[in-house]
């Protein structure tokens, strides 16, 4: 069983400092220092509220001001932890795969469905192909460090199409570089919305939290369309950074 943390709080009930400030802002700043490493478990807020004599509303108050900013992650029947340290991806033509590698996270992946049905009018457009065609669609659970990052969601066209085994041992593009297909561009939409029951669990997020979300086609050199992406992310865990320029 995990060993659960409870951290030192000095209440000082004459201060004008709301007291969940007083509960969140040592715990902070224990996180920010390491002192509470990425993966603890943390007090529920009834036992905080019992062991600081506080209000049980001002515990959860003080723990969700810290879920809020993204240093812990809240989940019914699981507690709460110190969530692991954020990626920050670049915007540039690369897989989540490479992009985690780079950045020192160990990436794993769980394919979750492998399914090859028909393409509807719209995917069928989108991907240059004749309505009916059949497609793969694969949707995945990629790991950063054992912690759950991204629900990615793909259409892919038959003639090319990975096998599970390779989707589970590496990213979508390495199994197209295999096949002699290199992505040399993308067109994508960055968005947001919240969290569905299901992918709530998946993902290790309360229902309704906000995910980032990404639509991508990928293409080919000479402009064939390989891929349609739909991604979530954990906004908690992840997020883009990109320059821009004056023209």
């Amino acid at each position: 069983m995990d060993e659960t943390y409870s951290p030192e709080i000095m209440i000082d009930r004459a201060s004008n400092t709301p007291l969940y400030e007083q509960i969140a802002q040592p715990i902070e700043a224990a996180i920010l220092s390491g002192e509470l490493p990425a993966g603890a478990m943390i007090e529920d807020e009834v036992s905080m509220a019992r062991r600081l004599d506080v209000a049980r509303p001002t515990a959860r108050r003080a723990l969700q001001e810290l879920a809020n900013k993204g240093l812990l992650t809240r989940r019914r029947g699981v507690g709460t932890r110190v969530t692991p340290p954020h990626v920050h991806r670049p915007m540039k033509l690369s897989s989540l795969n490479e992009d985690l590698a780079e950045a020192g996270f160990t990436p794993t992946t769980k394919v979750l469905s492998y399914e090859v049905r028909e393409a509807s009018e719209t995917e069928a457009e989108r991907l240059g192909i004749a309505t009916g065609t059949g497609v793969l669609d694969i949707r995945r659970l990629r790991y950063a460090d054992d912690h759950p990052i991204a629900l990615l969601t793909n259409l892919i066209p038959l003639d090319i199409a990975p096998t599970w085994q390779e989707l589970g041992d590496s990213g979508l593009y390495q199994a197209f570089h295999k096949r002699g297909v290199d992505i040399a561009s993308a067109t994508q939409e960055i968005g947001a919305r919240g969290a569905t029951p299901e992918e709530a669990s998946t993902l290790g997020e309360q229902p309704g939290a906000p995910l980032l979300t990404m639509h991508r086609v990928g293409r080919t050199a000479d402009g064939r369309a390989v891929e349609l992406g739909e991604h979530v992310y954990r906004p908690s865990l992840y997020s883009f950074h990109f320059s821009l320029f004056t023209s």
